[in-house]
């Protein structure tokens, strides 16, 4: 489904979103490590991720992207946290990815209704559907 750089761009965006508010916490790496393995990318290569950022590639077609946006809203509420900073963040990248605004808000909205404010994934597709019908 993706390429090895792809994979390596898709973990290098959710560390950078994880250190939105200064740090990874141990909870935001333990995710993100998960990611990894599900994506067959090494603790190591994470590691090295850490310390310097892949080369950023777009994601096609558009369910990529809203794959990406939910596993950063995943990690975003990993600790049961949301600082400014990543709200902020994640707004930002959502935007970069070419995702509707008016989504990103509803999914941000949304995702408070949910336990551990995890949106169902079929409720993540009807938000985005809804925006570009």
């Amino acid at each position: 489904m993706y390429s090895k750089e792809e994979k390596l761009s898709l973990l290098s965006d959710m560390i950078e979103f994880a250190k939105a508010d200064k740090e990874i916490k141990e909870e935001e790496y333990n995710f993100i490590i998960v990611v990894a393995s599900q994506l067959g990318v090494t603790e190591e290569e994470v590691g090295f991720l850490v310390r310097n950022n892949a080369e950023k590639r777009s994601l096609h077609p558009e369910s990529q992207r809203i794959l990406q946006f939910h596993r950063l809203v995943l990690l975003m509420n990993v600790d049961q946290e949301a600082s400014q900073q990543e709200i902020q963040k994640i707004k930002e990248m959502g935007l970069q990815m070419g995702l509707r605004p008016e989504a990103i808000d509803t999914v941000l909205r949304e995702m408070h209704k949910y336990p551990n404010k995890v949106i169902p994934p079929k409720e993540l597709i009807n938000i985005f559907t809804r925006f570009y019908n």
